[in-house]
């Protein structure tokens, strides 16, 4: 049987990634001061960075590499781990008052760290799942109990070879009540398994115990199978005492980690692009004002997270009282619509402004699109699921806008809410990530309305 060398890898990552972020720190120094001989502040921001990444890694344990491998949920974890390393950080700026640190270098450091840190992920990811898949690094596991459920485990598993797991043997019920507690020691240990799992429709509390405490003994993973099959992602196992209760709500409950990771990127983000975008905006600010009668500036109420009214801000596309016979939804060659106004349509630059609503926490920078209370109540009727989106900021841009588009109608909304509950029950920031650059596809592409 192959060597497994999976426990080498938690120090591993951990010293690859301490190595990493040093020669990210590095470049950052070369590239400001032209010299790989940092001094003074230089020096003590290195030296404060390698303590603050030990001390968040330890604690959030980014090194560790669970099966089965999920690269998104692995790097998750990481991002999450550079918040908590950049406040730490940032707190030992302020307290040590280190003033005179480069923001250049601090910039290019950490624009550096995690692009190195997601590639070298990738790679090990990749390599890792290839290895597994040709019979390497397995784990030894054996299934005890229930026939039916044991067989469509071991389905699963032969379906993902990259899962790395070795079926040596299989204990039926029958089995283990003819079997006395000395010869169940031995017939488990002479399989020497990694991890036991045990599939019980009616689980034997007596058995249990003495399963758990061979795998205690003896160093093996013990693993509870239910006999239930989940469609959802919104199910979370919760231990009442002694009682572990599968919970499963009706709709998404976004762990408070995602939130304060999506609510930083928020922050960061805007406040990056409203700072450097300035000439921009001043720029549309005087086209939009020149170009036809009426502000700069357009608001209009929408409807934000757990339904609470807001204004959105918008650079003004439509000629004053476009609405005055009601709302109205935009469509192909609308006349409403300034010559502007279609310009910045398309390339979605009068959506801009709405970066301030994103500070002011009522938007999000990735969210689905906020809608008038007119709109949401017409579109409940016909999917009622809607009301699930309102437990979400709203965004600037979503996944129905770049996957789907501008809707023209109430069915066309409705359509555009199934992209937006696809991703209700995938929020990351790894999905964020990947919805901005489809948006900036877009402007680049003037394919907006």
């Amino acid at each position: 049987m192959p060597v497994r060398y999976s426990k080498h890898l938690p120090p591993t990552i951990f010293i690859a990634d301490l190595l990493l972020l040093n020669l990210a720190l590095y470049i950052a120094h070369l590239a400001t001061f032209h010299n790989l001989s940092p001094q003074n502040e230089s020096l003590l921001f290195i030296i404060v960075a390698n303590i603050a990444w030990t001390i968040a890694s330890l604690t959030t344990k980014s090194f560790q590499v669970k099966r089965p491998l999920f690269l998104k949920d692995n790097i998750h974890t990481f991002l999450v781990t550079l918040i908590y390393h950049l406040l730490l950080i940032f707190s030992a700026i302020y307290f040590l008052k280190i003033d005179n640190i480069s923001r250049k270098e601090v910039t290019i450091a950490y624009l550096i760290f995690p692009i190195l840190v997601i590639l070298t992920r990738s790679v090990l990811f990749v390599s890792l799942d290839y290895y597994r898949k040709h019979g390497y690094n397995l784990r030894k596991i054996m299934i005890v109990g229930d026939k039916n459920i044991a067989v469509r485990l071991a389905k699963s598993f032969s379906q993902h070879p990259e899962y790395g797991y070795d079926l040596t043997n299989f204990i039926s019920e029958d089995e283990l009540t003819k079997i006395a507690d000395t010869p169940l020691l031995n017939k488990i240990l002479a399989n020497k398994p990694d991890e036991i799992f045990i599939c019980f429709k009616q689980m034997n509390d007596t058995l249990l115990k003495e399963l758990i405490q061979i795998g205690e003994d003896h160093s093996i993973k013990i693993k509870v199978v239910p006999d239930v099959m989940l469609n959802s992602n919104h199910a979370e196992l919760v231990t009442y005492d002694t009682f572990p209760i599968l919970h499963i709500s009706a709709q998404s409950s976004i762990d408070l980690k995602i939130r304060f990771l999506k609510r930083t990127f928020d922050i960061i983000f805007s406040s990056v692009l409203m700072t450097t975008g300035l000439p921009v905006f001043g720029l549309l600010y005087i086209i939009t004002k020149t170009t036809s009668k009426g502000p700069a500036f357009y608001k209009q109420e929408r409807i934000g997270r757990n339904g609470k009214p807001f204004y959105i801000y918008k650079f003004r596309s439509m000629y004053v009282d476009a609405e005055k016979f009601g709302p109205q939804l935009s469509k192909d060659n609308d006349p409403r619509i300034t010559k502007w106004g279609v310009i910045i349509r398309k390339t979605r630059l009068d959506e801009l402004p709405q970066f301030w609503n994103v500070l002011k926490g009522e938007m999000s920078v990735v969210g689905p699109r906020p809608e008038r209370q007119f709109y949401i109540d017409k579109i409940v009727e016909k999917n009622p699921n809607y009301k699930k989106l309102l437990s979400l900021r709203p965004g600037i841009t979503s996944i129905g806008q770049v996957q789907y588009g501008y809707a023209e109608n109430i069915d066309e909304m409705c359509n555009r809410v199934r992209y937006d509950l696809i991703y209700l029950d995938n929020v990351n920031l790894n999905a964020d990530i990947n919805i901005i650059y489809k948006t900036v596809k877009v402007m680049i592409q003037r394919k907006g309305k």
